[in-house]
């Protein structure tokens, strides 16, 4: 298990929540581990105030509805995701490891410790549930292009890899991991996405390579 996970974060249960930071905090905390344990359209504001240890007119006066404090929950679990390829990306001597560190922060969150286990992206299942105009998909939306965009800038940091490649192969990589973290939902464990890793370095390389191979032709 990663650091992160053992660390606890999303492990505490709902009650732990009661008496923890302002109101508005504990909401959040409280209807994060809700929304991912039971989804959205299966959390509703009571079982949240009661998990939160607030009564129900203190959510409104934190959040105008329901949908905002779902749009709040999206946004802190980008936030959150952002910060777990920050602690990977300081950790990176190279261009090749930078493009790794877009992965850890992937192993990193399902390897975090969950109530209920480990159910896949907390965002994309959120916004499965969500009407089609919904502001929350959107924002979900622009979290996988800015992950996909942070592997672009990556790849063009290697040497020997042309800048007329990297969106292709920065594409190649988002699929691969989108798909291997819907498998590693499915099977609640991290093992499919050190796998993904795995194949990705091993593209990586291989995109490298055949480009230098070329060159010296």
């Amino acid at each position: 298990m990663s650091e992160r996970g053992r660390e606890g974060g999303r492990g505490d249960s709902a009650s732990g929540h009661r008496g923890r930071g302002s109101a508005r905090d504990r909401l959040l905390a409280a209807a994060g581990e809700c929304f991912y344990d039971h989804g959205v359209n299966g959390t509703g504001i009571d079982t949240i105030t009661a998990a939160a240890g607030v009564a129900k007119m203190s959510l409104y006066n934190n959040f105008a509805s329901k949908d905002d404090l779902v749009l709040a929950y999206l946004q802190a679990r980008h936030e959150e995701w952002l910060g777990l390829y920050r602690r990977r990306l300081a950790a990176a001597t190279d261009a090749r490891q930078r493009v790794g560190a877009v992965f850890d922060a992937y192993v990193d969150h399902a390897e975090m410790a969950y109530r209920h286990g480990f159910r896949g992206c907390g965002l994309l299942n959120a916004a499965a549930e969500l009407p089609a105009d919904a502001p929350g998909r959107q924002l979900v939306r622009q979290h996988k292009e800015e992950v996909e965009a942070l592997l672009g800038t990556h790849l063009a940091e290697l040497d020997d890899l042309p800048s007329a490649g990297v969106a292709d192969l920065a594409e190649q990589l988002s699929f691969l991991l989108e798909g291997a973290m819907a498998r590693a939902g499915l099977e609640g464990d991290s093992r499919r996405l050190h796998r993904v890793r795995e194949l990705a370095l091993r593209l990586v390389d291989a995109s490298v390579g055949s480009t230098a191979a070329e060159a010296a032709r």
